[in-house]
């Protein structure tokens, strides 16, 4: 507890508060150790689920168990029985364990269920472990055996940490070594093509991935991967927690996916829901065995008022078991270098964060947290980092919980970063309320340092969230209607000419301040004009806006491609410099009526211009080493939309010229020019 209130003073008076949960945790860790007789800890029954439910090899044959200790009888049933639910009766054990074995094997690619009678009376389950689930016109979801005889070859080992995020010099000379930022490209499979349709796992993979490739991002973070029965939830109400979405391809063709981004330096991070299930009887965990808390919490608590979905107890030994185990089974099994669990904030809360707005330090620690589901996520955080030291863990959370990514020995909660969610939604507050004219760029700064000191962040302007219908993408944000017609490189709009502009320089800002990590949804880097929904009764199943249009980014016609050069262009800041990691800001000017912001990190300054007509010649800002300064990106370069206006290799020569401000007493500075609406990186320059 120490160490998280040495790094935040104001937790002190709540370190009552803060053992409380850290004994929690402690007293969930010992009770597994206590029932795990092999003395594996985290690493051993607790985690290994997956090895003993569901369908495993046993000699010979096949064991089948599920967990259903309400269940008066179950049976398994499928194709190689003809369905007859009286063919296949399971055993019972004194823990409520129902098994069978099966001497002759099961056939791979069999359809299964398993038949459970209980008090909702008789009904046809898909087995909770089940790793394959297929949807039949005639028959709904299913499960599969699948287990084909040719197991997937791997070709290519994950990133390793100095590749994925690189190592090297601080451009000034500095002997510490810093390696790269994580640069995230969010991407959603199904809606990844431009077809009207579903997209697959094997499209993705020759289509896709050489996208993200050449865009210089360094880890994809993938959506909707475990089996949800609806697809327009956007692969957040699971049914299935091990099986791949059948939709997008086989588990086959996931592990040549993560194989191939393996093969190209490319991390690959999975969305994990493990907050909430779907309420689906026939597809889900829902009442397996019958009873309300089988999985679940009973009552209100058990179901989010929401997602109209069902809540976990993670008090249950068996509830830890799955969840756990189906970590370990992503990690191992598909070669997953991470997770991004969602929905952290309505898993520390009891009112789930509804209408919360977390004022004060209090609204963290009183009697609407969930001291269970927090050991839960400091338990997986613990087996995410014994399976994989290098794994990563991203919180999505937006209430601003201390500690959360802090280390658990220290009492916190063990993610390695958090999502910076509050920034997204300052700039759409930003944008809706002020003309960029009356914009405070102290404000703005300040917003964008505004974050947990000790906790790594993610900084995004947009994820999937923000295109979602009924809202708008930054690009529709600046530019509306004039999208549809202005964005050709043969017209003129001073509509367009701005967006483009502000598209640039909010990015720049939110990459090069907002966190320890950035993230982009897929298409919005190049300013992707459409809202994202799904097939739906509301819209008549259309696709129409589940897909992304990258013919306007590859028509050379269009201005879509210079912000997709600038965001390339943009990442290699840090995978050249190591931006992102470097947690030393230095403001070097700021003048609010000029609309000029300057300051340095990672080595480089960055030089921003927000006025909407003036361009500064002879801008005099300091500079923190004595030595001449060149420009390394310009957002009025001609290839990213812009004017021309500045050489693109321009250089600045030192002055011994002090000044006031931030960083007096340094006896250097530069003059610079910088146009209208635009911005300027520079790196010292021998």
């Amino acid at each position: 507890m120490d160490e998280l209130i040495k790094l935040d003073a104001l937790l002190k008076p709540y370190a009552a508060q803060l053992r409380q949960r850290y004994a929690r945790y402690l007293q969930r860790k010992t009770e597994i150790e206590k029932a795990d007789r092999g003395g594996g800890g985290l690493l051993g029954q607790i985690s290994q689920g997956h090895r003993y439910f569901g369908f495993n090899r046993c000699g010979s044959g096949i064991c089948y168990r599920e967990w259903a200790p309400a269940a008066h009888a179950l049976s398994l049933i499928g194709d190689f029985n003809g369905w007859d639910r009286g063919a296949h009766p399971m055993t019972r054990d004194e823990w409520g364990v129902w098994h069978i074995f099966l001497p002759d094997g099961l056939p791979h690619g069999s359809r299964v269920k398993v038949h459970v009678v209980s008090e909702l009376g008789a009904r046809d389950r898909i087995p909770a472990y089940i790793q394959r689930v297929v949807q039949e016109e005639d028959a709904g979801f299913v499960g599969q055996h699948w287990a084909p005889p040719m197991p997937y070859r791997w070709r290519n080992s994950a990133p390793e940490p100095d590749r994925a995020r690189g190592t090297g010099p601080h451009p000034t000379g500095n002997k510490a070594v810093r390696g790269e930022g994580l640069r995230i490209y969010e991407a959603h499979v199904g809606m990844a093509q431009e077809a009207e349709k579903v997209g697959s796992f094997t499209e993705f993979t020759h289509n896709i991935l050489p996208r993200i490739k050449a865009l210089g991002y360094n880890a994809i973070q993938l959506m909707a991967i475990m089996e949800h029965p609806y697809y327009a939830s956007f692969g957040y109400h699971i049914s299935n927690f091990f099986a791949v979405s059948s939709r997008f391809g086989t588990p086959e063709a996931l592990k040549h996916l993560i194989d191939t981004a393996h093969g190209m330096g490319l991390l690959v991070i999975m969305d994990l829901v493990h907050s909430h299930a779907v309420k689906n009887f026939d597809e889900g965990l829902n009442r397996f065995d019958g009873t309300e808390h089988h999985y679940f919490h009973t009552g209100t608590k058990g179901v989010h008022p929401a997602w109209d979905s069902r809540c976990f107890d993670y008090r249950q030994y068996e509830v830890l078991r799955f969840l756990l185990s189906n970590i370990r089974y992503w990690l191992e099994t598909y070669r997953i270098d991470g997770f991004r669990i969602d929905g952290v904030t309505s898993m520390l809360y009891r009112h789930h964060g509804l209408g919360q707005t977390f004022t004060g330090y209090d609204d963290y620690f009183n009697a609407q947290v969930e001291l269970d589901a927090i050991a839960y996520l400091m338990l997986a955080n613990d087996l995410v980092h014994a399976i994989n030291p290098n794994a990563i863990s991203i919180a999505e959370e937006v209430s601003g919980m201390p500690g959360l990514a802090r280390p658990t020995e220290e009492g916190g909660l063990g993610f390695d970063y958090r999502l910076a969610m509050g920034i997204p939604d300052y700039w759409i507050r930003l944008l809706k309320e002020r003309q960029d004219e009356d914009w405070h760029l102290g404000d703005i700064y300040g917003m964008l340092l505004n974050r947990r000191a000790g906790e790594k962040h993610i900084a995004y302007v947009e994820s999937h969230d923000q295109g979602i219908v009924g809202d708008k993408t930054l690009a529709m944000q600046l530019m509306d209607a004039e999208l549809y017609e202005k964005m050709n490189i043969f017209s003129e709009s001073p509509v367009i000419a701005r967006g483009i502009a502000l598209h640039k320089l909010i990015r720049l800002l939110t990459f090069s301040l907002g966190g320890e990590g950035y993230l982009n949804f897929m298409g919005n880097e190049f300013g992707h004009p459409e809202w994202i929904d799904f097939p739906r009764a509301g819209n008549n199943d259309s696709y129409h806006h589940a897909r992304r249009q990258w013919h306007l980014v590859d028509d050379d016609t269009l201005r879509y491609q210079h912000l997709n050069a600038f965001d390339a262009a943009m990442q290699q800041l840090d995978a050249q410099f190591h931006l992102l990691t470097d947690t030393d800001v230095q403001l070097l000017c700021i003048h609010e009526e000029a609309k000029q912001l300057v300051y340095a990190r990672g080595g480089l300054v960055f030089v921003f211009n927000f006025h909407p007509t003036a361009s500064y010649r002879d801008w005099r800002i300091p500079v923190p080493e004595p030595a001449d300064y060149r420009v390394i990106l310009n957002t009025d370069e001609i290839g990213y939309g812009g004017q021309g206006h500045v050489a693109t290799d321009a250089r600045y020569p030192r002055q011994d010229i002090s000044m006031d401000g931030p960083i007096a007493g340094k006896t250097q500075s530069i003059q610079t020019y910088v146009p209208a609406r635009s911005a300027q990186v520079l790196v010292p320059s021998p």
